[in-house]
């Protein structure tokens, strides 16, 4: 028997017999492995063609691979059937929504229940298509086009959540006055990414207080991004329109359907005596914070079914992760400010302060930033201050080189905003510790 070893994403390695995967113990499968002779899997070239386009973390793309299983063998027959309908902007992306779509049979294993943003710039992307596979595979799937945010939680059972797949999300969220008018519904999708988060509402005649469950996962789609709090508890799904030469393989209810729904079954079948194990794993994560929490369903998915899916899930991980990171830097309602002011600083070699309209000024002059046409006629002062008030930086007198003052910002009031926001753009240098303990470690 030969192993399914792929190549490394990022040059060739020699093969290897790696171990065989210990349940119960995640991760003991990837820290050992012995010489061999590989099995060519035939999608290396195009994976290492998708790893010139983004760099992979440092060790990710050395985890060994384990012998194929049947687990990592439905998740490859997943991965396949996903493909012959949809073109995903990536094979990180292909292996996040496989990893995802498995792990929603699993759910009442999970504490965080991960969003899968489907969104792309126009019509015609694949997102609905998507949406269309996804339902004939995902665990009872709740199909949420235009109902309302009571009848999606009443329907949400704690012990046995649904799928909930809400497709047009931009008929909902494409403008601030339309987010606005469905703020229950963002506040909903929030909520259902944590267990235990409630809605309370008055039932009956006698109008008796109930506790509604939210917990469940849900794939969003729709034309441009969704409200950021959304967005900052989703795997991310950047779609493209199909470009000339890319074939897909049209979808069929009466023919494709049924082969899909046998496919979920087995997932299933699969999944569910796993179900104790997979709530008691604590994988290691390539990333921290609420992006682990998302993507740690998926992460355990991929250790349970073993073969190359834990290397696959990590990477994808890590990669489309920093990739939001850097969309989230260049937005300019988020961190944009502070990485363009932090740049701002650096060309004026590290000034201790600059007033308010010489800082304008210069972000003004940045062709590729959007302050020249921000608003009527361009980023203002009292506009500069709104934004930066959110991350607690706010303007004062200022000394210039001319013993003249000024109303402008102080260097030191924006490190701790770079060192939390925007670490990538001109790292500043970490803060001193406290007298007496030792330097924070990062």
């Amino acid at each position: 028997m030969q192993p399914e070893n792929p190549e490394s994403y990022s040059a060739p390695a020699q093969p290897v017999w790696p171990a065989a995967a210990i349940p119960g113990q995640p991760g003991a499968h990837l820290r050992a492995a012995q010489a061999g002779d590989p099995d060519p899997d035939p999608g290396d070239d195009e994976r290492a063609r998708s790893a010139d386009k983004a760099e992979t973390p440092s060790g990710l793309e050395e985890i060994p691979d384990a012998e194929p299983t049947y687990g990592s063998k439905l998740l490859d027959e997943l991965r396949e059937q996903i493909a012959r309908f949809v073109i995903l902007p990536s094979q990180e992306a292909l292996d996040a929504i496989t990893l995802w779509g498995a792990a929603t049979h699993l759910q009442p294993a999970w504490q965080h229940a991960p969003r899968l943003a489907v969104v792309g710039p126009a019509k015609r992307c694949g997102k609905s298509r998507l949406l269309d596979v996804l339902t004939e595979t995902v665990h009872e799937p709740m199909l949420t086009i235009n109902t309302t945010p009571a009848a999606i939680f009443r329907s949400i059972t704690e012990d046995n959540p649904p799928t909930l797949l809400v497709d047009e999300a931009d008929t909902i969220f494409g403008t601030p006055k339309m987010a606005e008018k469905n703020e229950e519904m963002c506040g909903l999708l929030n909520a259902g990414h944590q267990r235990n988060r409630y809605v309370t509402r008055v039932v009956g005649n006698d109008h008796t207080p109930h506790r509604f469950a939210t917990f469940a996962m849900a794939a969003i789609a729709g034309i441009g991004d969704l409200p950021d709090t959304v967005m900052d508890r989703a795997v991310v799904i950047r779609m493209r329109r199909r470009a000339e030469g890319e074939k897909v393989k049209p979808f069929r209810s009466r023919r494709d359907i049924p082969a899909l729904h046998d496919l979920r079954d087995r997932i299933a079948a699969w999944a569910r005596p796993l179900l104790d194990e997979a709530a008691n794993l604590e994988p290691d994560m390539p990333v921290e914070d609420r992006a682990a929490d998302t993507w740690e369903p998926l992460v355990i998915v991929a250790d349970l079914a073993g073969g190359h899916w834990p290397r696959l899930a990590r990477v994808a991980c890590a990669r489309m992760v920093a990739a939001e990171t850097a969309a989230e830097e260049d937005h300019p309602s988020g961190a944009r400010i502070l990485a363009d002011i932090r740049r701002v600083f650096v060309a004026q070699r590290e000034a201790d302060s600059l007033s308010t309209e010489e800082l304008l000024h210069h972000l003004r002059q940045d062709p590729e930033a959007p302050w020249a046409e921000w608003g009527r006629g361009g980023l203002t002062a009292r506009e500069l201050g709104r934004m930066l008030r959110d991350f607690d930086i706010r303007p004062g007198n200022v000394r210039m080189a001319d013993r003249t003052q000024r109303k402008g910002y102080m260097r030191n009031k924006f490190l701790d905003a770079w060192r939390r926001y925007c670490p990538t753009v001109h790292p500043v240098d970490p803060q001193p510790a406290p007298p007496g303990e030792p330097p924070a470690v990062h």
